[in-house]
């Protein structure tokens, strides 16, 4: 009969230590669980982030995208403003001609004054003249059509300019059409 207490004895002692390792191990899955659902509520936080940053930047491309686009139109605006009263005065130019008692004279003044007004309004744009006659030539700036020999000039001048080049800062915006010596 003892033995039989001993054994009893030692299984309610058994018995008392699986109930306290099942209750470890149930309070240990309670707290996994909880860990989880803390887990996933941070990571549908970050979801929820992640989403509304993505919709932003939607947002933020389409909207630069439009001032990029008006940006532009006011740019060409006010260029066309900027040339508006020179057109003006070619149209007036050619309603003065149209006349029988054309002076040769005083249209060709009138031109000239044209020129000179359209040549300020490209100033005023910032639009500079390339400087090419006696330059030495620079592939950057000039465009070479012709080159000849002749040794009165040094080597790589500029000696007769086609077609003018024109700069906006540091842009070219069309290179000078030149001839080249030596």
């Amino acid at each position: 009969m003892d033995k039989t207490k001993c054994q009893s004895g030692e299984n309610e002692e058994l018995g008392m230590e699986d109930r306290a390792e099942g209750h470890e191990a149930g309070t240990k899955i309670q707290e996994l669980k909880d860990e989880l659902e803390a887990k996933t509520k941070k990571c549908e936080e970050y979801f929820n982030m992640l989403q509304r940053s993505a919709a932003e930047f939607d947002n933020y491309k389409k909207r630069t995208a439009k001032e990029k686009e008006s940006i532009y139109n006011n740019a060409v605006a006010d260029v066309v403003a900027a040339f508006l009263p020179v057109v003006d005065n070619v149209d007036r130019a050619m309603g003065a001609s149209s006349g029988d008692d054309v002076d040769a004279s005083s249209l060709k003044e009138g031109i000239g004054l044209i020129c000179r007004q359209f040549k300020e309004v490209m100033g005023k744009l910032g639009v500079e003249e390339i400087k090419s006659l006696g330059e030495k030539f620079d592939p950057d700036i000039h465009n070479a059509v012709m080159h000849m020999e002749d040794p009165e000039y040094g080597e790589s001048i500029v000696v007769e300019e086609f077609q003018k080049g024109y700069a906006l800062k540091d842009r070219i915006i069309r290179y000078s059409m030149v001839k080249v010596v030596n």
